[in-house]
């Protein structure tokens, strides 16, 4: 490439340009390939276009002073992500994997939230819904920047990671999740969080429909709902939207 040519763009989007030239054919980047096994066939994958979704890990669905408790839920189950999240995240960024949270966090004012959605969280109209103060500390149910829609303290947020705010289950809806991912040129996701057989299973699926290869970390993902739901939602997977491993897998792989 002419020396005199500036980047503008994101790598490997990105075109090379002066006053009298601009090169748009998008190099690619070097790549990093490695093999993981899965629990339906080995894959060979590039890291240079691989990213993890990290998704819903937050207060209100996964600390005792979160939404899903104060309505009843146990919430140990959606924290068992945690610990092998603490152990993969900094590996993967080791080897320049895209760390991207994915959070459930609306607009104060709620306009582009629907009844549909608002029922789900207050189905009699009467309870604690979105925007509505916790019991516990009157943070406002998955709001925006609020205490209720923050990553849980035991996950740590690197100042290279992506955060996209979500507004319903799938993390690509009226989210600039997909323009994001094309920039950083991945074609892999690997997927973690919770709840798997909802916002996790929504977001999977979507990006299936997008055309991205869907890896689900079994491991790093959990669910409050029941098991046949756990079990459904690994069996869907394998079987139409893509495939299944863990975080162990990835580490040896990476290694």
């Amino acid at each position: 490439m002419n020396a005199s040519l500036r980047s503008l763009g994101v790598p490997p989007n990105a075109w090379a340009v002066d006053s009298a030239i601009a090169d748009i054919s998008r190099p690619p980047l070097p790549p990093r390939l490695v093999t993981i096994p899965t629990e339906t066939k080995t894959l060979r994958l590039d890291l240079a276009k691989t990213a993890l979704l990290v998704i819903d890990m937050q207060n209100d669905f996964c600390h005792p002073d979160g939404w899903l408790a104060s309505i009843g839920v146990d919430v140990n189950p959606a924290r068992t992500p945690i610990q092998p999240l603490q152990v993969v995240l900094p590996a993967l960024r080791t080897v320049r994997v895209s760390i991207i949270w994915v959070n459930w966090g609306n607009r104060p004012d709620l306009l582009n939230i629907g009844a549909a959605t608002r029922h789900v969280y207050n189905p009699t109209g009467e309870g604690v819904g979105l925007g509505d103060p916790l019991p516990a500390n009157g943070a406002p149910v998955l709001q925006k920047d609020s205490w209720a829609a923050a990553v849980v303290d035991e996950l740590e947020q690197k100042p290279e990671d992506v955060k996209v705010d979500k507004y319903r289950m799938s993390g690509f809806w009226d989210t600039p999740l997909d323009s994001i991912l094309k920039n950083l040129g991945c074609t892999t996701l690997l997927f973690a969080g919770v709840n798997a057989d909802q916002c996790v299973m929504a977001t999977l699926q979507d990006a299936n429909f997008l055309n991205y290869d869907c890896i689900l970390l079994k491991d790093c993902t959990a669910t409050t709902s029941p098991d046949y739901c756990w079990l459904a939602t690994l069996y869907n997977v394998k079987q139409c939207f893509g495939f299944v491993t863990d975080s162990t897998a990835v580490l040896s792989a990476i290694k």
